[in-house]
């Protein structure tokens, strides 16, 4: 495409899989199923844990907010994806593209906190169960939680506002199925090195210092379950912390990859299938994580769809 000026285009065109058009089909039909399921499931989450009184303790908080970030974060990139495979054109406006980045980046920062700030949950719980009370109050999880949107959102505008600041010389074409960061980087025209330093740092902070948070907490968490003497609480200690480590390799492990290079090294193929997998096969695996391995959770779920069963039972007679 030919370099014409230094002007924000109107609109971008996301070329997908454009080198690849047998996908299309595949991952549209795999996304038309995954993404009512991922709704479902974290919606479903969200209305047992809030229902259920004996779930409402600090890890079930933290599992709501999660979920409310997964739905979110796939509705940021589902649809527009879904609209774009489906149909002949496949672009995004200018401001469409915006609203995406900022929500998108918004969700994911600050999902990478969050998991943090449960596994430093599962470490109190299990290392310092006496005290669990006391540090895990009520007050500190809204404070904790309401700092972690804070710093999520102070990751996601300063890092989108700096990079929607790029120059792209007419350029409007994205190797991409969404708007991201390191693809605008990567597509920019100019001198781009200043935002990828910038993106590296950023992302040392988003994500890499919560990883390491949570693989001490979770070293600590080894070292006290290997040091205990029931094998019923060590059991139950590994049930606790078992789903919480599992959504955390399956989402930490794309974005580790994707964020934590620079834009300039990434593959082309790459972004495409990294956020198709932290967007959308992480939150849809989550809610079923989390049920199948959750006794407390399943129990409750249980209860809800006994009582919504009387319930339309009673109306019908």
């Amino acid at each position: 495409m030919a370099i014409t000026n230094d002007s924000h285009p109107a609109e971008f065109i996301l070329l997908g899989f454009a080198d690849r058009p047998w996908l299309e089909l595949p991952v549209f039909i795999i996304l038309l199923i995954t993404y009512p399921m991922a709704m479902m499931g974290n919606i479903t989450i969200i209305l047992v844990c809030r229902l259920d009184l004996r779930l409402h303790s600090p890890m079930y908080f933290f599992l709501t907010n999660l979920s409310f970030l997964d739905v979110c974060y796939t509705t940021s990139i589902v649809p527009q994806i879904l609209f774009n495979l489906g149909g002949s054109r496949k672009n995004i406006s200018y401001v469409g593209c915006e609203i995406q980045l900022y929500i998108f980046h918004l969700m994911g920062g600050t999902e990478c906190l969050l998991l943090a700030l449960m596994s430093f949950d599962r470490y109190v719980a299990i290392c310092r169960p006496l005290h669990y009370t006391i540090i895990m109050s009520q007050r500190t999880c809204i404070l904790s939680v309401s700092v972690m949107w804070l710093c999520g959102m102070t990751y996601a505008f300063s890092e989108a506002t700096v990079t929607l600041q790029l120059p792209l010389c007419g350029i409007n074409e994205l190797d991409h199925l969404l708007c991201e960061i390191p693809v605008l980087i990567k597509t920019a025209c100019g001198e781009k090195e200043a935002n990828e330093l910038a993106l590296s740092v950023a992302c040392i902070f988003i994500v890499a210092v919560p990883l390491c948070l949570v693989l001490a907490s979770y070293a600590s968490i080894g070292r006290a379950i290997f040091n205990m003497k029931s094998s019923e609480g060590r059991k139950k200690a590994l049930g606790t912390c078992s789903s919480h480590l599992v959504v955390v390799l399956i989402f930490f492990g794309p974005a580790v990859s994707m964020y934590l290079q620079p834009p300039s090294s990434i593959t082309r193929d790459q972004p495409k299938f990294m956020a198709l997998f932290y967007g959308v096969v992480t939150p849809t695996l989550n809610p079923f994580i989390y049920t199948l391995r959750n006794k407390d959770v399943k129990r409750a779920l249980g209860n809800l769809v006994r009582s919504i069963f009387v319930s339309s039972r009673h109306q019908v007679k």
